[in-house]
């Protein structure tokens, strides 16, 4: 009996994971950034060191996910057969070994390959050549080491031009290993926008893999390598609103569905917020997507273990443990709700409501109006801002919060990018940018941002179109503004009875609050309002701006408001003594 036993427990030892088993035993992952995908080991300032496999391991990952510069003279001839330095596969293959001595999953990866990126055909067969001699030298490994075929793909290693090269390196890793599981990542730098070209092949041991930086002006805020307009980024906040986590899940949506039509399992390779974002929100978001890429059943790897987005100080040898506790312990949190208003609306029953389509040279493209905007994107023959729809002269004001909502669809799988920003040099972006994959039915998108930057009364909102061929729908396009949380109290007065609006600073909270009292509040009917003696008229307002009814010529420190016969909800009332000076909000019961 203890024979069988024995010979059972070797088996099950050895038995072969699904691949869909495989990719829950990789559960949560940490990449070890910015050591061995540097030139040489240590030029980055976080050389790898022994016992980090055993910190992952302890601190409870699964995974290590480990980035890899294997095309510099120094590891691999630049000519042909290209032969990679055996003491380079020797060291990673000690590495490798001592995270499974660990009991983490390994992933090993092609990053950096920056010839490939400028120039796909004249690099091609060194890249097979490389992924040849990898494949060949780690073949004796079981299931605890996965292959990941090239780090974010961009540049001239366009998606069509992908999915040729992907299936290609695929064919010479299964030359030696039929069976392991690789790893696909996606065009575009490896992000969401690269699923509308993706081809995948015929093979039952592939996982997907997306990297995911959004909000882009949040998660890279003060990184210099992103350039001097991440310095205007500066402060911006993660809040955990549900607004915010919508927007996520909405960019999420054709990933999901892809998954389900393919049956292949999804992996997060690349995801984290730089160290310059305050930690409280790095927290929020890390927490959020860690939970909400768990309950989709996804595999995850935060970036990364030791740098700029880490976890560890190996200057200090200490843990940031917050954010330790938001990947690995911390439950998900209920969103925050936020109050909001409409600010702008579009109208297309009667033309573009002031939408413009610019085509640079080279491109081609027209825009029609039919109750909807209609953009025919029929060249593009650079980038996607060659084709670009834009409204001018949108006041957008400094530490407000704005969520934009649209609705499109397109004949066929299309990428396009919106951002709201200046509407001359540098023409940088206030709202970060926030790519949509449009499909063939109708879908709602959504952002949100705060104005980080000084107040901009003539911002441009634009959408980068020409990213392919195809008839785009834009049906809605909204702004709302959010009326709680600010920092500065303003108030909002409706041009001319409708939206856009202008937006006015009011007196400090503290001052409101010793010059004004409202009782009841909540109310039914009657309402006393005690308020200075300088107020000399006030205004009973709905949500939208429409001004309910007035009281001019006020001349004491009370005023009553009969609230009878309006609807339960939130009202504003708003004092003016020569100008507006106060509003504040009443809920009528």
């Amino acid at each position: 009996m203890l024979i069988l036993l024995l010979i059972a427990n070797i088996c099950l030892s050895q038995s072969t994971l699904s691949i869909f088993d495989l990719n829950k035993a990789l559960g949560r992952g940490i990449n070890m950034g910015n050591m061995f995908e540097a030139p040489s080991e240590g030029d980055w300032g976080n050389p790898y060191k022994e016992d980090y496999f055993q910190k992952n391991s302890s601190l409870g990952f699964n995974h290590v996910r480990i980035p890899i510069l294997w095309d510099v003279a120094a590891r691999a001839s630049q000519l042909s057969p290209y032969t990679i330095n055996p003491t380079f596969l020797a060291r990673i293959k000690s590495v490798v070994d001592n995270a499974i001595a660990n009991k983490l999953y390994v992933v090993i990866n092609m990053h950096h390959h920056e010839g490939i990126f400028v120039n796909p055909e004249s690099e091609k067969a060194k890249f097979l050549a490389q992924w040849a001699q990898i494949a060949e030298y780690f073949k004796g490994y079981d299931q605890k080491l996965l292959f990941e075929v090239m780090n974010e793909p961009h540049d001239k290693l366009t998606p069509a031009l992908w999915n040729v090269y992907f299936n290609d390196a695929l064919q010479e890793i299964r030359k030696s290993n039929p069976t392991r599981a690789v790893v696909m990542g996606v065009a575009n730098y490896g992000g969401l926008s690269g699923i509308p070209e993706l081809k995948i092949p015929d093979d039952n041991n592939l996982i997907l893999t997306i990297h995911f930086y959004n909000p882009f002006n949040f998660t890279h805020q003060g990184a210099d390598w992103v350039g001097a307009e991440s310095t205007n980024w500066l402060g911006t906040k993660w809040e955990d609103l549900d607004v915010e986590r919508n927007s996520i899940k909405i960019q999420f949506d054709p990933l999901v569905k892809l998954s389900k039509e393919k049956n292949i399992p999804i992996h997060i390779g690349e995801f984290g917020a730089y160290s310059k974002a305050d930690i409280e929100s790095r927290v929020k978001w890390t927490t959020f997507l860690a939970r909400w890429f768990e309950q989709q059943n996804w595999s995850w790897a935060y970036w990364e273990w030791s740098a700029g987005f880490g976890i560890y100080d190996p200057a200090t040898g200490l843990m940031n443990t917050k954010l330790v506790d938001a990947l690995l312990k911390n439950p998900m949190p209920e969103a925050k709700k936020l109050e909001k208003v409409v600010y702008y609306k579009s109208d297309f029953s009667a033309g573009t409501d002031g939408w413009n389509l610019s085509v640079q040279p080279g491109s081609n493209a027209n825009l029609t109006v039919a109750n909807n905007l209609i953009i025919d994107v029929n060249t593009n023959v650079k980038d996607s801002w060659h084709v670009q729809l834009t409204k001018l002269k949108l006041p957008i004001f400094n530490k407000l919060r704005y969520q934009i909502t649209v609705k499109a669809l397109a004949s066929s799988p299309s990428v396009i990018t919106t951002y709201i920003g200046k509407n001359s040099e540098p023409y940088n972006s206030y709202s970060g940018y926030s790519t949509f994959n449009l499909e063939t039915v109708e879908k709602e998108f959504t952002y949100t941002f705060v104005m980080n930057d000084p107040t901009d009364v003539s911002a441009r909102m634009s959408f980068d179109m020409g990213a392919g061929i195809s008839k785009i729908t834009i049906s809605s396009i909204r702004i709302d503004l959010f009326i709680e949380g600010i920092i500065t109290p303003y108030v909002i007065i409706p041009l001319e009875g409708t939206a856009p609006y202008v937006i006015i600073p009011l007196a400090s909270e503290r001052e409101i609050d010793k010059s004004i009292s409202i009782f009841p509040n909540p109310a039914k009917e009657i309402v006393t309002v005690f308020h200075d003696k300088s107020i000399k008229t006030i205004d009973l307002v709905e949500n939208n701006g429409k001004i309910l009814f007035s009281k001019p010529n006020i001349n004491s420190a009370k005023t009553i408001l009969n609230l009878s016969g309006l609807a339960s909800g939130m009202y504003y009332i708003y004092f003016y003594s020569d100008k507006l000076k106060f509003v504040r909000k009443i809920i009528k019961n």
